[in-house]
């Protein structure tokens, strides 16, 4: 289908950046690599990274527009500024330690084009080139989901389609498939779809705000949707940014599901969730620091984690944000 021209642009790709610098260089020159093809609006919204990452979009990348935030303001907000500036027909949510491959931008679009009643698309993440595919579209996050999650029986049965369906691990992603949440490294989104829910809620420091937004997408008439055609490499399998404070992000992500389960599933929903949080952290802990002994650093920074995550669960602590 040809350009709509009641757009400015076909696509608006919106990253946020916090200290990846080498990463989003990376990232730029792939999505710039396909901008011959399409009329793209390019837009990295930084938030107050030491890196040199803001200098780096600055000094060479001029064609792109760069926000630059003076303090973190987390993942959801970050993208909402990109959101409000944007003027495409399409929006990509891309994260900035992803590398765009053979077109995919292209095929997104014409994938979007064909099928008008898809809202958001995502698809097919390789931790490296030609490598191994990494596990993105899952299941939203409600209380059953986080309890086969906690006792870790979605890995003792990854093949079963009810304790696998948290990832959907009995699946390849060789195969089309419309899915709860699509992965927010890669979100291809339709206009009219936000136009139709809003943004996300800023509520969501980081973690969950994805699945929240699919999850309102879809209440909307607006299903979401993995394709296997359209591929991107996610370095490190995505942990750039979140690694480099570990024991806050790891409350971070248990406040986030909280949150998701209270505003969409409710009390009771949000009630289950936290006894399962409670419960799962308090013998985790006690696991991590028994092997702690033997096992050293590792065990005693994941002994951290959950002993954070707990007592934030018994009395709502949460480490001070980067």
């Amino acid at each position: 289908m040809p350009p709509s021209p009641a757009f400015d642009f076909d696509v608006s790709v919106v990253i946020v950046n916090w200290n990846v610098g080498e990463f989003v260089r990376t990232c730029l020159k792939s999505v710039l690599a396909e901008s011959d093809d399409l009329r793209l609006q390019i837009i990295v919204v930084d938030n107050a990274s030491a890196d040199g990452s803001p200098e780096i979009v600055e000094d060479e990348f001029p064609q792109v527009e760069l926000i630059r935030n003076p303090d973190n303001r987390g993942f959801a907000a970050g993208c909402n500024q990109g959101l409000a500036v944007s003027k495409g027909e399409f929006v990509l949510m891309l994260n900035p330690d992803t590398e765009i491959l053979d077109g995919a931008l292209g095929k997104s679009l014409a994938l979007m084009r064909e099928h008008r009643d898809w809202g958001v698309l995502g698809c097919q993440v390789l931790k490296s080139r030609g490598g191994e595919i990494q596990r993105t579209g899952f299941s939203f996050p409600g209380p059953m989901n986080l309890f086969l999650i906690a006792t870790l029986l979605h890995r003792v049965f990854p093949r079963s389609k009810f304790f696998g369906r948290p990832e959907l691990s009995f699946w390849d992603r060789q195969s089309e498939r419309r899915v709860d949440v699509v992965t927010g490294m890669y979100m291809f989104i339709r206009r009219e779809a936000i136009d139709a829910v809003g943004p996300m809620d800023e509520a969501y420091f980081v973690y969950g705000e994805e699945a929240d937004w699919c999850y309102r997408f879809g209440k909307a008439g607006w299903p979401c949707v993995f394709s296997p055609l359209v591929q991107v490499v996610h370095a490190d399998g995505g942990k750039q940014s979140t690694s480099q404070i570990p024991v806050r992000m790891f409350v971070q992500l248990q406040k986030s599901l909280l949150i998701f389960n209270r505003k969409n599933l409710g009390f009771w929903a949000w009630l289950a969730a936290k006894m399962i949080f409670v419960g799962s952290m308090t013998f985790r802990s006690l696991g991590f620091l028994a092997s702690s002994l033997w096992k050293g650093r590792p065990a005693w920074l994941r002994a951290r984690c959950t002993l954070a995550a707990l007592r934030y669960q018994l009395t709502g602590w949460e480490p001070a944000r980067g």
